[in-house]
């Protein structure tokens, strides 16, 4: 443990107990999925309005079931992400993380959730750091690999990538910093406060980072193998946290990483509602993007290799 991490973590020590971690990740869940249901509700609102009237003048009682159906299927809609304002609507969703582990923070251990983020000015240098480091090499990985794809399709008309391109770097950047606040900064923080083994602090938020990205349905054959790059990028982002002390240097990884694989190339075909770009999908497809997946696990590696070099030599 750096001595840069064992000050960011000295405010957490008094309130680690495993009891308030586990209590306050139940908030934050709870928290997003309030969020996440209001704005499906919001959505949904548009659509039912006419039956909300007809019912308020007492010619329709069946605008709540219809109201409940329709709820379902704009949240469907939203997590699915398969088209621009779905996808912007999901990145939307995460504010919830935000929202929750600040209501957390607050109540369970008397601190402010931005005080997870680290000192604003490192945050800043980090960020940029980490973003720039993703695109240089993670950009030019993928330039290497252009030949190996099977085919590259335009996805999305690149007018309207470039009208929705604002409110998508801006949801990436939401949705990227709920997720380091919540992985790195709440659990694995609360985790190195309270235990001293490495294997706890960072084996257990890398578990769980890459389970969550466990999705038979949209990933097929290659779903275990998403989940295993997963839990490499959680490795790395955690590792390098535990170096800098601050969530800059993960979330700006984190930011560029999602911005290649959300607005640039879609390969697995999940959440690719705003890519440039996409490769086909089918069931032949499958043992041709192992490679793909492999290499962008080795990408990271070398992204995690040059920042520590970096971080070395400063």
């Amino acid at each position: 443990m750096t001595p840069a991490y064992d000050a960011y973590l000295a405010p957490a020590r008094s309130t680690s107990q495993p009891i308030r971690l586990a209590v306050g990740l139940g908030l934050i869940l709870a928290v997003y999925t309030a969020w996440m249901t209001l704005l499906g509700a919001l959505l949904g609102l548009f659509a039912v309005r006419g039956q909300i009237v007809a019912w308020a003048q007492g010619g329709d009682s069946g605008w709540v079931a219809t109201a409940l159906d329709i709820l379902s299927e704009r949240l469907d809609w939203i997590g699915a992400g398969a088209d621009p304002w779905a996808l912007i609507w999901l990145l939307a969703s995460f504010l919830g993380g935000w929202f929750g582990v600040s209501l957390a923070m607050r109540i369970l251990h008397r601190r402010r959730g931005r005080d997870l983020l680290g000192r604003a000015p490192v945050v800043l240098r980090d960020f940029a750091l980490g973003a720039g480091m993703m695109a240089v090499l993670g950009g030019a990985m993928g330039l290497v690999l252009i030949p190996a794809l099977p085919r590259i399709d335009l996805a999305t008309e690149p007018r309207v990538w470039l009208m929705f391109l604002p409110l998508a770097l801006v949801g990436i950047l939401i949705q990227a910093g709920a997720e380091e606040l919540v992985f790195r900064g709440y659990l694995q923080g609360q985790l190195a406060a309270r235990f001293a083994s490495p294997l706890v602090w960072l084996g257990v938020p890398t578990a769980v980072f890459g389970f969550a990205h466990f999705a038979p349905g949209a990933m097929g054959a290659n779903t275990w193998l998403v989940v295993f790059a997963a839990g490499v990028f959680g490795l790395v982002v955690s590792d390098l946290t535990a170096r800098t002390g601050s969530l800059g240097l993960a979330w700006g990884l984190h930011f560029a990483n999602n911005v290649l694989a959300l607005l640039v190339i879609s390969v697995t075909g999940g959440l690719s509602g705003l890519a440039l770009f996409s490769v086909p999908q089918g069931p032949e497809m499958a043992a041709l993007l192992r490679p793909l997946i492999l290499a962008d696990i080795a990408v990271l590696v070398i992204v995690w290799m040059a920042c520590r070099l970096w971080l070395r030599r400063r």
